[in-house]
């Protein structure tokens, strides 16, 4: 599709354009796509830039496929999917950056294929204390798997065999969070900021219809163009600074290029 102002800087402090953030897109799409497939998407929206104006998209507009899932007080919102490369340039050039989709697939919203703790560090903790909670969330969900989420903490994704429903998935996610607080005095449940200080939070609360988790390799509106990137278990335990789990949009690129080419030289 042709972009409507190309050139417009999105992202000022790096110098990253609209037409930049479609290239990234257009890249990644092979392994982006597994992730938005079928699934209802929240789309942040930046039309002026990470600087400027924002919103939460979940009532879709531009003539998108969509999806009704009911809201927490009842109310429907029509949410979009994106079914090709098109679609996602589509919302780009609406400045749509940031892709949150929903955790069911398919038609039935009621259920979920996996479950997601997302691991938020209170200052001074950093990302990398967020690693033994990934891990100790691994040694309970074994096919876990893990990505950055492109801004401060971690997210970790179990994979479920089938849909299951989401007060399932809730409770479980709920249950292992307290037993990791109740574990290590430096992880909390609770969400509220005044009890967090220096240590993970397990916010389990995403387990739900309703809520969204930014999509491996989605771009954030961070001041740079970092990236939700999935990470090896290995990655994590060799990395001893929180800049080794930044990932730009170029290095993503780059990581995305590498791992295609020794899949096919295997």
């Amino acid at each position: 599709m042709t972009l409507t102002s190309p050139e417009r800087v999105l992202w000022p402090e790096a110098g990253f354009t609209k037409r930049d953030a479609a290239e990234y897109y257009a890249d990644v799409w092979p392994v982006l796509e597994p992730h938005l497939d079928d699934r209802p998407l929240t789309v942040y929206r930046f039309p002026e830039g990470v600087e400027g104006p924002r919103w939460y998209m979940t009532q879709c507009r531009g003539g998108f496929r969509t999806r009704r899932v009911p809201g927490r007080t009842g109310k429907p919102q029509d949410y979009c999917l994106v079914d090709s490369l098109d679609d996602l340039l589509r919302l780009v050039n609406m400045g749509g950056l940031e892709l949150h989709p929903l955790l069911s697939r398919g038609e039935d919203v009621e259920r979920t294929t996996q479950i997601v703790f997302d691991l938020d560090p209170g200052p001074p903790a950093d990302v990398v204390d967020c690693i033994r909670v990934a891990l100790a969330i691994r040694d309970v969900f074994p096919a876990a798997r893990a990505k950055t989420s492109g801004s401060v903490g971690l997210h970790v994704v179990v994979p479920l065999d089938e849909p299951v429903p989401f007060d399932e998935t809730k409770a479980a996610a709920r249950e292992l969070a307290l037993r990791l607080a109740a574990d290590d005095v430096r992880v909390t449940d609770r969400p509220q900021r005044s009890l967090r200080a220096g240590k993970v939070l397990v916010d389990w609360n995403q387990n739900d219809r309703t809520k969204s988790l930014v999509a491996p390799y989605s771009l954030r509106a961070l001041p740079w163009p970092t990236v939700s990137t999935p990470v090896e278990w290995a990655e994590l335990e060799r990395a001893r600074d929180a800049r080794d789990l930044v990932f730009l949009a170029d290095d993503v690129r780059k990581r995305v290029v590498s791992r295609s080419r020794s899949r096919a030289a295997r």
